[in-house]
């Protein structure tokens, strides 16, 4: 149906109305700005907003309203206003996007007061209290609750920097995207709009002020939120999420000393790890951490430490190994709980391999050796988010996209900035270079598809005809057809050099993440939320197969370079490999602990490499599905892998603003 907003309304949810563009009931409109059309009303237990559910074509949003009774507040009006401003400028994936016209004012008909609105993006995905219930309240791991911790931790960041606090953190105020990603929502009882503000401007004395049982700390609860009262509460978060215990719980809490035993039900959690979260939710504001700063060096601390225990490197590498070096530099230390007698042995065995000049019995004891670094260079880029990779066909420049709106091209073999090949008005997602290197295409949150011109940077032309986000776009082996993927549902199929569009691919049911042609141009893979896969004829545009087997969004896939082979990475943390003929599953790669997200595969075939949201890369064997290796080195999700054209290197680009060069292991 079509909702009505207008407060005076005496029946805003009426059926009649579904296809009205003015309410039967009040004569106001329906469509808000044109476009926006409301279909029903999420929550109205804010003392200060309602929130709906509204559509732009095919595309949910969320439509939050200042209510009428504060309309004679002009600074509460501000500070509405100032919300929408402040949302729109964080350009974060962790924060719901708002346009920057995302605040209007609608008139009721009739009425010369207005309504103020608020439009913006509606998170397709769970929040943290839903994803608990539905693994069973199950603690989550040390692993899993670090990465979760950061992301937060990193948004908080943001947020503080631009002196708003949040003052309403819990689980059911984080939601999960389908790529892992964490996003902080419900900004509604922010700093400005906080009921103590209110009561200080008078006029709300009598409404009961923002409280989460459990969650908001001894200053907020008497009307004293300070920055550090966001602190607690994600510590409290977090003691939920380890534990699945409501910090309230008989079994955790203390009411006669106001103390929370947590730990005893959390999981293999490191004395570092929980220091850190009794840290945050300390009883009074100062013994918290000072800033979002601390918070975050202390996370960098403590990885710092984790990654020199998981994997510290050999001081020098030769093809037999040097035994100069005493066994503990050599040798893996096993923690405080190793004894002289064991060192003596470890000692002994080396003495003895090198004796020996057994290379063979030195591989026995292979896994207690310390992993020389596969990392080769780190590029660090200004931006704080970089989306996606590509690589000239000599294997020289390297081109990335990224938040910032920028694409770049650098020097591969020096990581040196070469210049900005393209800025946008808004973020670039993905790109897709024509193999004759003389344009490109990008798809982006706009609907639009552009057209670039490679040597000088200039548009050539837009292509429009999706109703929502362009996800991804995919240019065929031989350079003369473009396919875009759409939070739609659609793909579209478009002539490159015309841009006019060919057909319409439909049949997913939810978003379509990403598209995979196969090396003869003659099939195409579309990986979409609805947790399947479809295989298509590229050239007549007839759906072939469905594959299903994921239990979550498919974000990602990859085609061997003989075109048999499918991969497909997915939010349900795992990888398959699938028969592209057949359509039958091969594989199931498990390892990742968060949602996989890019992958690659060697030119020979050989070796799949993933990556996911738990920052981490995997290399397996592709054609049993082993794992090979694992590397660490990004602190924040990786969203993009490439291979070079020689096998030799592997390129990672990440959230946390680097892109990494890696040896390839062989």
């Amino acid at each position: 149906m079509s909702y009505c907003i207008n407060p005076k309304c005496p029946k805003p949810n009426d059926p009649a109305n579904l296809n009205n563009r003015v309410c039967r009931n009040c004569g106001s409109e329906l469509l808000l700005q044109g476009r926006y059309q409301v279909m029903r009303l999420l929550s109205d237990s804010s003392g200060f907003g309602k929130v709906y559910e509204a559509y732009y074509g095919a595309i949910p949003k969320l439509l939050k309203v200042l209510k009428q009774k504060h309309n004679d507040k002009p600074r509460i009006i501000e500070l509405f206003q100032q919300e929408a401003a402040v949302l729109s400028q964080l350009n974060h994936p962790g924060v719901p996007r708002v346009d920057p016209d995302g605040y209007f004012q609608f008139f009721p008909s009739n009425s010369t007061e207005p309504v103020h609105c608020i439009i913006m993006e509606k998170i397709d995905g769970l929040n943290l209290k839903q994803w608990m219930r539905q693994q069973g309240n199950h603690p989550i791991s040390e692993k899993q609750g670090f990465n979760w911790l950061k992301q937060l931790a990193e948004i908080l960041h943001l947020v503080h920097q631009k002196n708003y606090f949040h003052r309403d953190i819990k689980p059911e105020n984080i939601m999960i995207r389908s790529n892992g990603q964490l996003v902080l929502i419900d900004f509604g009882t922010a700093r400005e709009l906080t009921f103590t503000y209110l009561a200080d401007v008078g006029g709300a004395g009598s409404v009961t002020k923002i409280s989460s049982a459990g969650y908001t700390p001894p200053e907020q609860e008497k009307g004293h939120a300070v920055p550090q009262s966001d602190f607690y509460a994600l510590g409290r978060t977090f003691v939920y999420l380890l534990t699945g215990k409501q910090a309230t719980d008989s079994a955790i809490y203390e009411p006669l000393t106001d103390t929370c035993h947590w730990r005893k039900l959390a999981l293999d959690i490191s004395e570092p790890f929980a220091n850190l979260i009794d840290k945050l939710m300390a009883p009074t504001a100062a013994k918290r951490h000072k800033n979002t700063q601390e918070i975050l060096d202390e996370i960098a601390s403590i990885s710092k430490i984790t990654q020199e225990v998981t994997q510290p490197q050999l001081v020098t590498h030769l093809d037999g190994y040097s035994l100069s070096q005493s066994p503990d530099d050599i040798f893996v230390a096993e923690g405080k709980s190793e004894t002289s007698k064991k060192n003596w042995l470890i000692g002994g065995v080396a003495a003895l391999v090198f004796i020996l000049g057994g290379y063979g019995t030195w591989q026995l004891y292979q896994n207690p050796i310390r992993t020389p670094s596969l990392l080769v260079k780190t590029i660090v880029d200004d931006a704080s988010y970089v989306n996606y990779l590509a690589m000239s066909a000599d294997g020289k420049s390297l081109l990335s996209s990224s938040a910032d709106k920028k694409i770049k091209i650098w020097n591969f073999s020096t990581g040196k900035e070469i210049r900005t090949l393209i800025e946008a008005s808004i973020p670039i997602n993905y790109f897709a270079i024509n193999p004759d290197w003389q344009t490109l295409a990008t798809g982006d949150a706009g609907n639009t598809i552009a057209i670039w011109n490679f040597s000088t940077g200039k548009k050539i032309r837009t292509l429009k005809g999706h109703s929502s986000y362009v996800n991804y776009v995919v240019i065929s082996p031989d350079g003369k057809k473009l396919a875009s993927a759409s939070a739609d549902h659609t793909i579209k199929i478009w002539d490159f050099f015309t841009g006019k569009e060919i057909f319409t691919l439909k049949g997913h049911s939810s978003y379509i993440n990403y598209l995979a042609i196969t090396p003869d141009g003659k099939k195409l893979a579309s990986a979409s939320a609805d947790n399947t896969i479809k295989i298509w004829d590229f050239l007549t545009g007839k759906e072939l197969l469905t594959l299903t087997g994921h239990s979550g969004s498919v974000n990602s896939l990859a085609v061997s370079s003989d075109g048999n082979k499918l991969a497909s990475a997915s939010a349900d943390n795992t990888i398959k490999i699938w028969d592209v003929y057949t359509g039958k599953e091969l594989l199931t790669l498990t390892g990742h602990s968060s949602a996989v997200k890019p992958l690659a595969i060697t030119p020979d075939g050989k070796k799949l490499v993933s990556a996911s949201a738990d920052n981490e890369i995997k290399i397996w064997d592709f054609s049993t599905g082993k794992e090979i290796q694992t590397l660490k080195g990004h602190s924040s999700s990786v969203n993009s892998l490439l291979i070079t054209p020689d096998g030799k290197k592997l390129v990672s680009a990440s959230a946390d603003g680097t892109i990494k060069i890696w040896r390839m292991p062989n």
